[in-house]
């Protein structure tokens, strides 16, 4: 009987020893496993910064505070019409110019879309000029573009994210596609596309969807609608499975493609303070009249316009609404034969010398 016992423990004894063996394997395989977990993500860490970095733009560099406290911001996004189409201009015209701004309150990401062809003072230039907005980006880089918009809306700027539109069909793939639906029935490039139907985009369809411009009736204003329903895409499609896995293209067109004055460390701030805005966006623009200035086709845009996009603006940042005072409002003032009810896209318009009645040439 009392070997019984004896054996008894010794097998007690046994499976302890055994069961503590196991417990030793499993505490070594999960440190292992977490070993080169820190190894994957250290990994990711720094193609990840290292890609960025060659994105940034220290030129164009500001302080950047506020990031890590949630305060409201807002940056200019550009779209430039190089790197695809046989386009491979230094900089180009901007495309795409949006204002996009950040309410950490109110979990809110909202784009307003600028026409390309506003007509606007480019800020910044020695003398005296007036341009499409477009220009100002090829003419003084990001500088001049975001000095320019702010003047024009009288919204604080210092922020900016360039993409060419090569690097934007990259991005595309690179997030898996993108889903629109568009709000009309077109074909463009070879690519079609149904009115209210669901549609799931790769780079090159993305690319012309976004592109199209004559067939639409509403002209760049539809154009401007689908470009930014290409980016907010992109954005709610950019933590997806599908961006992880194609991460090194991803990156790499972020590379060639991207600029910004943004650093590596503030975007690691915006991923973890505001991810949450991006389940919430909305979007609207700057409405212009047609007019001709000289022999070119322009957006001019009403006083009224101007200051409601202006309050929109400065509300979402937190900021007083003033009503504008700029050359855009100061050449309408010296406009008083211009109708802006007629509808008439070949009214003319004229611009005038700062704080003068002779008519500016150019």
């Amino acid at each position: 009987m009392e070997e019984k016992r004896r054996l008894s423990r010794v097998e007690i004894n046994h499976q302890r020893e055994k069961k503590k063996r196991v417990y030793r394997w499993i505490k070594y395989i999960i440190g292992i496993i977490f070993l080169f977990a820190c190894i994957y993500v250290t990994a990711v860490y720094l193609k990840t910064k290292n890609a960025f970095d060659k994105t940034y733009d220290p030129q164009n560099s500001v302080t950047q505070a506020g990031f890590s406290s949630k305060k409201k911001f807002a940056v200019l996004l550009l779209g430039t019409d190089t790197g695809a189409l046989g386009r491979h201009e230094k900089r180009g015209n901007t495309d795409t110019i949006i204002v996009a701004t950040v309410n950490p309150n109110d979990k809110k990401v909202s784009l307003m879309s600028i026409p390309r062809d506003t007509m606007a003072e480019m800020i910044g230039s020695p003398r005296f000029s007036v341009h499409k907005i477009n220009a100002a980006y090829n003419i003084g880089g990001p500088k001049m573009a975001m000095e320019t918009v702010s003047k024009l809306l009288n919204v604080p700027l210092k922020y900016y994210i360039t993409i060419n539109m090569g690097g934007m069909t990259k991005l595309v793939d690179g997030v898996g596609g993108v889903d629109v639906v568009p709000p009309l029935t077109f074909t463009y490039d070879g690519c079609s596309f149904t009115k209210g139907v669901k549609t799931h985009l790769d780079g090159k369809k993305a690319l012309a969807y976004a592109r199209m411009r004559y067939d639409d009736p509403r002209g760049d204003y539809g154009r401007q609608l689908r470009q930014r329903q290409v980016i907010m895409s992109i954005l709610k499609h950019s933590i997806s499975f599908d961006t992880v896995k194609n991460l090194d293209e991803v990156l790499n067109t972020a590379s060639n493609s991207i600029k910004t004055n943004i650093r590596f460390d503030s975007f690691i701030s915006i991923f973890k303070n505001y991810r949450d805005c991006s389940n919430n966006m909305s979007n609207d623009y700057l409405h212009g009249n047609g007019a001709m200035i000289g022999d070119a086709s322009y957006q001019v845009m009403s006083n009224k316009e101007l200051n409601r996009v202006s309050k929109i603006l400065r509300e979402q940042l937190g900021l007083e609404y003033v009503e504008l005072d700029n050359n855009e409002t100061y050449q309408n003032s010296k406009n008083k034969q211009f109708d802006w009810l007629s509808g008439n896209q070949n009214q003319p318009y004229y611009i005038y010398e700062p704080n003068s009645n002779k008519l500016w040439h150019g």
